[in-house]
């Protein structure tokens, strides 16, 4: 299949899908997902379609990472590549290598709102993932595993076959487990001076794009509009993001902050919005933002900026 600019997706010249045109050569993430699924939905076998994906996809086909990837030194040095320039190829996901535990993993995190499909991309995405760290290093490369969260949809045998380890659903983590001493294997095609040499390039690439924004940012975002509907857990904030609740609170501590500075960063830009633009009063505005108890409200959102509710509406008001 073949899909244009213009968004017809074709195959034997016969248009069978579309979607939305294409900016500067880009599927939204949206028009991604939805094509993705609609794949799915008229595959007649899933499991080989991950198969065929990930045998078909090449380091190749990802430019100068690819080629980065390829000459790096070990397979440790590849995956350090994956993790930092992958979001020159996708911002629907990242990837993490944790290199210090015992087994060590590379996971796959959602960047993205919860879709149907967001449980195959993540097992193609590591079904591809294995077969090219095996065609870079060789076949000494084992895995100890590999695991969803999601349930198993088909034969869980078939899954292992592919991956040639233990696949475990219903895990708290989408990640490939290998023995760390995997890291240090030698690529077949390891060589540290034109690996280096691509490398800058990908540093002048990301420093072209738009810093990714922190996680914090990004679910201050979403929690602010939701706090009128209860105050949100942290294990369901982690589902709808793509994410584990022990990622969600390992990457928040990364950036030095807890799940409870993170809720009230959100109480307090959605309180301060409701006093400035809206007639609600302090005892609506203290519901409509998690809390039980006015008198709770008005000592948290004092600590937040530094005046009681009433200041801050009254200061600006004048402004």
């Amino acid at each position: 299949m073949t899909l244009t600019d213009d968004g017809a997706l074709i195959s034997d010249g016969t248009v069978v899908h579309r979607i939305l045109p294409l900016e500067s050569g880009r599927l939204q993430d949206t028009d991604y997902f939805n094509l993705t699924e609609w794949i799915r939905t008229n595959h007649p076998d899933e499991i080989a379609l991950i198969t065929a994906y990930a045998e078909l996809i090449q380091p190749d086909d990802l430019g100068v990472l690819g080629l980065a990837i390829k000459t790096a030194p070990t397979l440790g040095a590849s995956l350090q590549r994956v993790e930092r320039y992958y979001r020159l190829v996708t911002d629907t996901a990242i990837f993490h290598l944790e290199e210090t535990g015992d087994p060590a993993f590379l996971d796959i995190e959602g960047q993205t709102a919860d879709h149907p499909v967001l449980a195959f991309r993540n097992e193609t995405a590591m079904a591809g993932f294995a077969v090219n760290m095996r065609r870079i290093v060789g076949a000494e490369l084992t895995f100890e595993f590999v695991s969803f969260r999601h349930a198993c949809r088909s034969d869980p045998e078939r899954y292992a076959a592919h991956f040639g380890c233990p696949v475990r659903f219903g895990a708290d983590r989408d990640a490939i487990a290998f023995d760390p001493a995997m890291l240090y294997l030698p690529n077949r095609l390891g060589d540290p001076a034109v690996s280096d040499f691509l490398t800058a390039h990908l540093e002048t690439e990301i420093s072209s794009i738009a810093d990714t924004p922190s996680l914090a940012k990004t679910l201050v975002h979403r929690l602010t509009p939701a706090l009128s509907n209860g105050l949100p857990q942290a294990a369901q904030v982690a589902r709808d993001i793509g994410l584990s609740e022990r990622t969600l609170y390992r990457r928040l501590a990364d950036e030095g902050l807890t799940f409870r500075d993170v809720l009230g960063q959100a109480q307090s830009a959605l309180a301060q919005e409701l006093l400035r633009d809206s007639d609600a009063s302090i005892a609506e505005i203290a519901f409509l933002t998690g809390f039980s108890e006015q008198s709770t409200f008005s000592r948290a959102f004092k600590r937040w900026v530094g005046q009681a509710p009433a200041q801050f509406r009254q200061h600006s008001s004048n402004i």
